[in-house]
């Protein structure tokens, strides 16, 4: 069995081409349920926000909008709320070059992207495989022959900050058990 992980904008010609027989998987926000549940979008409720106490969030990437600082704009704790799966990005355009992410919701410091990908985005999404979509993370490990895990991105080198990192490319990592090296302060929280 092997996980591969693709583009969800290639034709459903080209992946059957390319990978042949697999089992293909949407798992972003615009993808069948249960695969939907995922994405980092997906509303799952009670997800630990780290360096930030007891505060929980709704989805993972309302964690990562809430905690993103602007030239324009500091932290913005309403995207932790956010239940419909729109509606969460904050962007350039609007409030100007991103600065970092807070470390936490009352951080005094502003953190780098790749810090900020070890220490907020792996621990939150690892916590969500483990705690939210286990049995799905189970089931794509049970699974006979490949499956191909699409994504808008396949970027899943946490290092390389030149394009997103891609959620399904940590799924692949974490069922392979090969998760990246995340920042141990952070992972005590969540």
């Amino acid at each position: 069995m092997s996980i591969h992980v693709a583009s969800r904008r290639r034709s459903a010609t080209s992946l059957a081409a390319a990978f042949p027989g697999a089992r293909i998987v949407d798992v972003t926000s615009k993808g069948p349920q249960p695969w939907v549940r995922m994405s980092p979008f997906f509303p799952h409720g009670g997800i630990p926000v780290p360096l930030s106490g007891e505060a929980v969030a709704q989805s993972v990437e309302g964690i990562w909008q809430a905690l993103k600082v602007f030239q324009d704009c500091d932290v913005d704790p309403g995207k932790l709320s956010v239940t419909s799966m729109a509606g969460l990005k904050r962007t350039v355009r609007k409030y100007g070059p991103v600065l970092g992410h807070r470390a936490g919701l009352d951080g005094d410091r502003l953190l780098p992207y790749e810090e900020a990908r070890r220490r907020i985005y792996l621990p939150v999404y690892r916590w969500v495989l483990e705690n939210k979509v286990a049995d799905l993370v189970e089931e794509l490990r049970a699974a006979d022959g490949d499956t191909v895990l699409l994504d808008y991105t396949t970027n899943g080198d946490v290092a390389d900050t030149s394009s997103p990192l891609s959620h399904a490319a940590l799924i692949r990592l974490h069922v392979e058990d090969q998760w990246p090296a995340e920042d141990p302060a952070s992972v005590k929280t969540c």
